[in-house]
């Protein structure tokens, strides 16, 4: 098995190629300032995008250079920079100059209408800054198409630095099949006051993110864990002295006699409530998964605080990726910790499924939308060499590192420890009310957490499906606490009137509890895309509702994880005590 510090140089090149880029951002009066051309694509669907030249656009006549190579998390979310050909010079005016000539013939002329009836946009980069323009517009009677020819750019500059970039779309032309079109640019340079640093905050929208609904609803989830705490600390424990007290009424008296008492609830199930749940392979992958998924996002969450990731094109997902490789051995750990306490045997089946659960889930509806992504043509298809890249990930770096956490949980938290001995012969679980039934405890737990969270849902949706940047990260750090905080008092109440029923299958009970609030989070998107957004098409529905299904799979998955691990401190207090 690979030794890990051999794979700390390969890590270290992955984090270096996240934070690679052509230059560092400074000129020299009359250096050459490139102006890259991304994607273009519906307005109304943002996801949904295509080279810039897939539409009959023409470069300028500048000297063709070599190919912007993008990172990893690029080329996954569909950045194509192409080189322009338009000359910009840092500092240096450019009054009104041709970039290309075309003549429209009638292929020309239906896919530049098709995309100004659909409203498509544009996107281009100058230092890594973004700028956005529309193709054109039609006019009021909806039958003649007009499109922008001229570009004028004005960029602000700080010393040697880029702080500044605006577009304005000029030259209105109707377009004519058989007719030409003189596309054309200008520049015009100014000092800003604008530091560096603060260059990208033009981009982001206080108004919308801080809005007073916003401050309402991360208030409304405090006092909701408030109450929900106070729950748990003072009804549920009351009650569990009571029956401590009760219980302890019973020292003299042996097993068999208790069972033939009276007493029911809790107390009855203690020689089968460690009893390891059925199918303990999938359940402890996807406990491992959890702490896996919840460290990448507490991380990425804390990094972005400090460090601005979103200012940069996909670093924020290039991060996530590397994190989540990196993390691959908190995994392997807390799955093979588990599995090994639940006496498990089948160890290589254990690795496999616990590095490549998540993996497969994530490749695999990648791979479907992929197909749809090609059919049409999209940036947003993956290259075969990123599913190399992919894949390289997967067996050289997840698999070894799950393998190495997997066989320290094994040695260091792997000893069967539980406070009470498991029966040879599980007990019968008695009848109970439909509503005590584990499927009905599982749904109703995940409206809670979910109420705690759809408010900042709704910014979140809004920030990756619509033109907004989300970097109010402070407020999803505090919300993350709170759902957790959430999901642990209710899974643990859910548990208790499970175990008081006689029903001993709290595992896969409190991690479904916790996980069920992601099915609201399902119907939520549904909502979100019929009500909430103007998308159409095959291509953006597939996009669409297959990674919001990723994204509920996920979250699912790490509150599941939280479910189950303060249900499991609750159960290990309760019958830690004396009560035989």
């Amino acid at each position: 098995m690979m030794n890990i510090f051999q794979l700390l140089p390969f890590l270290l090149a992955i984090f270096t190629i996240t934070h690679c880029d052509e230059h560092d951002h400074k000129y020299e009066d009359g250096q050459e300032v490139v102006l890259w051309m991304n994607t273009v694509g519906p307005y109304h669907n943002r996801q949904e995008t295509y080279n810039y030249f897939s539409l009959p656009f023409c470069r300028g006549s500048k000297k063709e250079i070599s190919h912007y190579h993008e990172t990893l998390g690029e080329n996954i979310l569909g950045v194509e920079l192409e080189y322009s050909g338009v000359d910009i010079n840092y500092k240096r005016d450019k009054k009104r100059t041709d970039i290309c000539e075309i003549t429209l013939s009638h292929e020309n002329y239906d896919a530049f209408t098709y995309a100004i009836k659909n409203h498509y946009w544009y996107q281009m980069f100058i230092d890594d800054l973004p700028i956005w323009g529309i193709v054109g517009e039609m006019d009021e009677s909806g039958k003649s198409a007009y499109i922008w020819t001229h570009k004028k750019f004005d960029i602000g500059y700080n010393g040697n630095r880029i702080v500044d970039v605006n577009l304005t779309a000029e030259s209105k032309v109707q377009m004519q099949p058989n007719s030409k079109l003189i596309f054309t640019y200008e520049v015009t340079w100014k000092p800003s006051p604008i530091l560096f640093a603060n260059r990208f905050d033009k981009y982001l929208d206080p108004g919308f993110f801080q809005h007073k609904i916003h401050w309402f609803s991360i208030f409304n989830s405090f006092m909701m864990v408030l109450f929900l705490v106070g729950l748990v600390s003072m009804i549920l424990l009351r009650t569990l002295r009571k029956d401590y007290a009760r219980y302890g009424k019973d020292d003299d008296l042996d097993d068999m006699e208790r069972d033939l008492g009276d007493e029911y609830g809790w107390k009855q199930v203690h020689g089968d409530v460690f009893r390891p749940p059925t199918h303990p392979i999938l359940f402890c992958s996807l406990i491992g998964s959890g702490y896996q998924i919840a460290t990448v996002t507490i991380f990425c969450i804390v990094i972005t605080i400090f460090g601005d990731l979103y200012t940069e094109r996909a670093l924020l997902f290039s991060t996530a990726i590397f994190l989540y490789a990196a993390s691959s051995i908190i995994n392997g750990y807390a799955g093979g910790s588990l599995y090994a306490r639940m006496g498990g045997q089948l160890w290589m089946k254990q690795l496999i499924v616990g590095a490549f659960f998540v993996p497969f889930l994530i490749c695999g509806v990648s791979f479907l939308v992929n197909f749809i992504s090609i059919y049409y043509g999209s940036s947003r298809s993956i290259p075969f060499t990123v599913m190399l890249s992919v894949t390289a990930i997967c067996l050289f770096i997840i698999l070894p590192l799950t393998a190495v956490g997997t066989v320290l949980g094994k040695n260091i938290s792997g000893k069967i420890n539980h406070p009470c001995r498991t029966n040879a012969v599980p007990r019968p679980i008695p009848e109970k009310k439909w509503f005590m039934e584990p499927l009905w405890i599982i749904l109703a737990s995940g409206i809670l957490p979910f109420g705690s969270i759809f408010i900042e849902m709704y910014f979140i949706f809004t920030s990756f499906w619509a033109y907004k940047i989300y970097y109010v990260y402070g407020f999803m750090l505090l919300v993350f606490l709170i759902l957790a905080v959430v999901t642990v008092c209710v899974t643990i109440v859910a548990t208790y009137f499970l175990l008081n029923s006689e029903d001993y299958r709290w595992q896969w009970t409190s991690f479904l509890a916790g996980a069920s609030s992601s099915i609201y989070v399902y119907i939520y998107a549904m909502y979100y895309f019929l009500f909430k957004t103007k998308m159409y098409g095959m291509f953006q529905t597939a996009f669409y509702f297959g990674y919001m299904a990723l994204f509920s799979i996920g979250l699912g998955i790490m509150c599941g994880t939280f479910g189950y691990i303060g249900t499991q401190a609750f159960v290990r207090k309760i019958y830690s005590h004396k009560i035989d």
